[in-house]
């Protein structure tokens, strides 16, 4: 009966945490998730189609099949206008999975954004981008596997078949949601670029209450500073650093790292291996800033295809229970090439 109520109670704890603070889904590789960290990077590419899938289980080791399941799938397109700039439109469904009861969320998001250079000539140029994003997010509970205290019998055991007298909660609700985001690159040649940019999200504050409207609960406004780049070594190698930085609420989260970019065709841009370590520290509400994890992170990229895999090492107090173990994520992209080439390279996502 204790393990019993230990285990509801860090479930609620989970969900409370969940829905007051309105965390949203991280991805260790983020730059590998590009509509979800900045809307200003839509359309930000060297082709014209870009589609992008990711996934993430976390915490498996303590939860089990309770762990943490994040599901993400985006599209974007590049358009030009004019001899130098770009438009950039495009979309991006995740999925946020967790719990007993099934804690989701579903969003649908739909972003733009336009390219402006500002200096330079067709393959050493200087660009602004300005994007923004509206969208609609749906949160739901199953409360069918749900055990409420009211349900324990004297002797520990549990009764299914008891009424909680929690009475009646809603089960889901549905809210919209806005952001807007800025990006300044700089293209050196076809292998050197650095890039600087950042975002706002949820505007709107949306109310994230299931008890709505008797309940208020805001969604925590978030804000993005991200930065990165590739700069060769020689023909063969290049250093691929990057950094992004998040604000929401009382909790903050910093990764920072770098790879290195191995260009398996003589130099050229169409198959290349990379592998990298990056650290992440957070901070939750009163606590200091504290070492959260070691990412491990390898990619491949051969032709039109990016394949990254990367897994967290769990520094925290929280390496007591999860024994080191942390999230697993996958991530993949595919491009569709055209035969348009204005001579402009874009930083590599």
């Amino acid at each position: 009966m204790i393990k019993r109520l230990a285990f509801l109670t860090s479930l609620v704890g989970i969900l409370t945490v969940t829905s007051l603070c309105g965390q949203d889904i991280h991805f260790s590789q983020f730059y590998m998730s590009p509509l979800t960290l900045n809307p200003a990077l839509t359309g930000v590419q060297n082709c014209n189609t870009r589609i992008v899938g990711n996934y993430r289980n976390q915490w498996a080791s303590v939860l089990g099949r309770n762990a943490y399941n994040t599901y993400s799938v985006s599209y974007d397109q590049k358009m030009p206008v004019g001899r130098y700039d770009y438009f950039g439109f495009g979309g991006n469904v995740w999925t946020d999975v967790a719990g007993q009861l099934d804690f989701q969320t579903l969003t649908l998001k739909l972003s733009g954004a336009y390219s402006r250079r500002v200096g330079g000539d067709r393959k050493k140029a200087n660009y602004v981008v300005v994007g923004a994003e509206v969208g609609a997010s749906q949160r739901s509970l199953d409360f069918t596997n749900a055990q409420w205290p009211l349900q324990a019998n004297p002797d520990g055991t549990y009764c299914a078949t008891c009424p909680s007298q929690e009475g009646e909660l809603p089960n889901n609700f549905i809210f919209g949601d806005i952001g807007l985001g800025g990006l300044w690159f700089s293209v050196i040649d076809k292998h050197t670029n650095f890039y600087f940019g950042g975002a706002i999200n949820h505007l709107n504050q949306a109310n994230l209450s299931f008890y709505r409207p008797d309940d208020v609960e805001k969604y925590y406004t978030k804000s993005v500073i991200h930065a990165g780049g590739e700069f060769p070594l020689n023909r063969s190698v290049s250093l691929v650093p990057g950094a992004v930085f998040f604000k929401q609420g009382p909790s903050l989260e910093i990764n920072a790292g770098n790879s290195f970019r191995f260009n398996l065709d003589n130099g050229g841009a169409d198959q290349s291996f990379q592998f990298g370590g990056w650290i992440r520290l957070a901070r939750h509400f009163t606590k200091p800033i504290l070492v959260d994890a070691i990412i491990l992170s390898t990619r491949f990229d051969y032709s039109n295809w990016g394949i990254g895999f990367s897994y967290d090492i769990n520094t925290s107090s929280l390496s007591q229970g999860s024994r080191g173990n942390g999230g697993f994520e996958f991530s993949m992209v595919y491009l569709v090439c055209g035969p348009q080439n204005r001579g402009v390279y874009c930083p590599k996502f």
